[in-house]
């Protein structure tokens, strides 16, 4: 099989040179490498037209020209939850050319754009950031053995509303987490429940359901009984 993807000019030149001298075509594919059939299209051309150069195809005239294009990715980054026939109808009203939607989704995969998911949590701050770099470092060197005394906790709420997240955002790929992307997190205002459950090393708690009211650090119950401050939780039987 042939390795060759395309063929220049020149080497359409020499081709055809070599056919006339009374060379297979063949023998001239093998030489160059080049597949059979695409020798013998480009000597039936020659024969016709008399020109071994390639004809550019006419292709369809593009519609939007580099400077709306920039137009087109630069709405969508300004309202990253605007669609793609909104900024068609924006275009429209700016420069007074109708354009499809799809050519605006072409225009915005041109620019880095994609339509997707937004990440549906709280963002964080500078403080938020700054504060998780400083616990990193602080324990970077802990050993197994460390970890084995820390116990990962999280709660989560259930509501009866719920996000349905069809609507997509413009985004480029690998920032998903940059805050102009997040979508702020729902707080449930409808009727909810909580659950909290913990992680260890060597297992896990179990789930606990918090039919009223949130969790708080009086519901924990903990007591320090290891340098490490390794926490025992003891929930009571009822909330």
């Amino acid at each position: 099989m042939s390795s060759r993807h395309h063929i220049d000019d020149f080497m359409r030149g020499q081709i055809i040179g070599k056919i006339e001298e009374g060379r297979k075509i063949t023998d001239v594919a093998r030489e160059f490498d080049i597949a059979h059939s695409v020798v013998s299209r480009l000597w039936k051309s020659f024969k016709s037209t008399g020109m071994c150069s390639r004809r550019h195809g006419g292709g369809r005239v593009r519609s939007t020209t580099p400077a709306e294009d920039s137009f087109i990715v630069l709405t969508s980054k300004r309202n990253r939850r605007i669609t793609a026939q909104q900024v068609a109808n924006q275009f429209l009203a700016a420069s007074g050319k109708q354009i499809s939607r799809k050519t605006v989704a072409r225009r915005l995969r041109g620019g880095g754009l994609y339509a997707l998911r937004p990440v549906v949590c709280v963002p964080l701050t500078r403080q938020h950031g700054t504060a998780r770099l400083q616990w990193c470092r602080e324990h970077h060197n802990c050993t197994e053995q460390d970890w084995a005394y820390v116990l990962f906790s999280d709660e989560s709420r259930f509501s009866l509303s719920s996000d349905c997240r069809r609507q997509l955002i413009w985004r480029e790929s690998g920032t998903a987490y940059r805050p102009e992307n997040i979508q702020e997190k729902d707080r449930y205002r409808t009727c909810s429940i909580m659950v909290w459950a913990g992680i260890m090393i060597n297992g896990r708690t179990r789930l606990h359901v918090v039919a009223n009211g949130t969790m708080i650090e009086t519901i924990y119950g903990y007591s320090v009984s290891h340098p490490k401050f390794r926490l025992y939780f003891q929930f009571p039987r009822k909330l």
